[in-house]
């Protein structure tokens, strides 16, 4: 498809029935919802953001113009409203879409979200540091050197590893395949604005938000689950499902538990047009 800038994004719809409109994580990474089955009855509509995966590798990257393209998914694939769920930073890109088009959500699924606001990031940096154990070092050593193509994939698979309580190099291997380059530009420009929004900010938003929110934690995420609190507590209509002993990415390691949490949110609030 094409945005209103001009942009090549890559998109795909899969499955029969009720569409769920998908927000992949990052920044600078691709769709990796290919393994996520939500069921019967559902179109699990997917795309990789502008400038990573197979979409055109160009900007310019800001949270107004991911926004926009956001939207122009949704134009695309003719759906005037539609269910959106976002995982990871896709769940804040997600949040900033229903806050800027309520009228175009029907529900809205906040999945492994980190939050409103960033005291979280030192107590993630020693979870990590714990879940990698003897893997830190090689981790530590790739970080700071030059990598070439197979490094780079192998500093991600150990990165994403720690996402998982149990499996986690074969569940990291399965988000690197397909592998494409990270834009590390996309990245660092969107981290750099969002830290820029008052928490508060984002708070007095929300508390005028009337779509249907789900939030899904996995309990063991190295994310700390209390940087959740606030967004909970700001949303008027807001249901909460935590699933123990489950990480970042919960299609992977509890599919059928997730599964359930989305079909019955989706199939109770998710009325689409």
């Amino acid at each position: 498809m094409i945005t209103d800038d001009g942009r090549e994004l890559w998109t795909s719809a899969t499955g029969r029935g009720a569409p769920i409109l998908c927000c992949h994580g990052g920044p600078g990474l691709w769709d990796m919802f290919g393994t996520f089955d939500p069921g019967p009855g559902f179109r699990l509509i997917r795309w990789d953001q502008r400038g990573a995966g197979r979409s055109e590798p160009r900007g310019p990257y800001t949270l107004d113009r991911m926004v926009a393209d956001v939207d122009a998914v949704r134009e695309w694939h003719g759906l005037d409203r539609v269910p959106v769920l976002g995982h990871s930073w896709g769940a804040h890109l997600g949040l900033l879409y229903v806050l800027a088009h309520p009228e175009r959500v029907s529900a809205f699924v906040y999945v492994s979200g980190v939050g409103l606001g960033y005291e979280w990031h030192a107590e993630f940096k020693q979870n990590f540091e714990r879940v990698l154990g003897d893997r830190h070092r090689r981790w530590t050593e790739l970080r700071a050197k030059e990598r070439d193509a197979a490094e780079e994939r192998e500093l991600a698979v150990l990165q994403w590893a720690a996402d998982f309580v149990v499996d986690g190099a074969r569940h990291a291997e399965t988000m690197a395949t397909p592998w494409f380059p990270i834009n590390y530009e996309a990245n660092s420009a969107l981290g750099e604005e969002m830290r820029a929004v008052p928490e508060s900010e984002l708070v007095e938003a929300c508390r005028s938000l009337r779509v249907p929110t789900l939030i899904v934690d996995g309990m063991a995420d190295a994310r700390p689950r209390w940087a959740v609190d606030s967004l909970e507590r700001a949303l008027p209509s807001v249901t909460r499902v935590r699933l123990p002993g489950v990480g970042h990415v919960p299609w992977l390691e509890a599919p059928e538990a997730f599964r359930t949490a989305v079909a019955d949110f989706v199939a109770r609030h998710g009325g689409v047009s």
